[in-house]
């Protein structure tokens, strides 16, 4: 069974209390259980990780690359920022990375709309919710 990462960046571990306008009510518990019922669905082991340290997700990263068949990476606030993370995803390659985001980051703060992941992602899914985790690991079994 293939196993793909799935990693949260900062202040995922608050969904369910921050912002609900914005990300919704459901908990980072309640992702993480879905994604592994999709992961079943689909065949694919989920190792499922969050963290509020930019070195966390660094090092997850590279060890996917030597680990997993795939990441599904929502880095938060770090997807704008972090020139680590986006070296890392560069390191890991040719393991595919699928982006995520909860909310249309195109449609909130100017500065939210560039994204550190996307130039080496297989592709972004932004907007949908909890549903983008989903529709993630979809993508990633049919590449695989």
């Amino acid at each position: 069974m293939k196993t793909i990462f799935v990693l949260n960046g900062p202040n995922l571990n608050m969904l369910g209390k921050r912002e609900p306008s914005i990300y919704g009510t459901q908990t980072l518990d309640d992702i993480a259980a879905d994604c592994r019922k999709a992961g079943e669905e689909l065949g694919l082991a989920i190792d499922f990780r969050q963290s509020n340290h930019e070195g966390d997700l660094v090092s997850w990263v590279q060890e996917a690359g030597g680990a997993a068949a795939g990441i599904v990476l929502n880095a938060g606030a770090y997807t704008h920022t972090s020139i680590a993370i986006h070296d890392a995803i560069r390191s890991a390659a040719p393991v595919p990375v699928v982006e995520v985001h909860l909310s249309n980051i195109h449609a909130r703060e100017p500065f939210r709309h560039a994204s550190m992941v996307a130039p080496h992602a297989l592709g972004m899914i932004c907007g949908f919710g909890p549903l983008g985790y989903r529709l993630a690991l979809q993508a990633l079994a049919a590449r695989l």
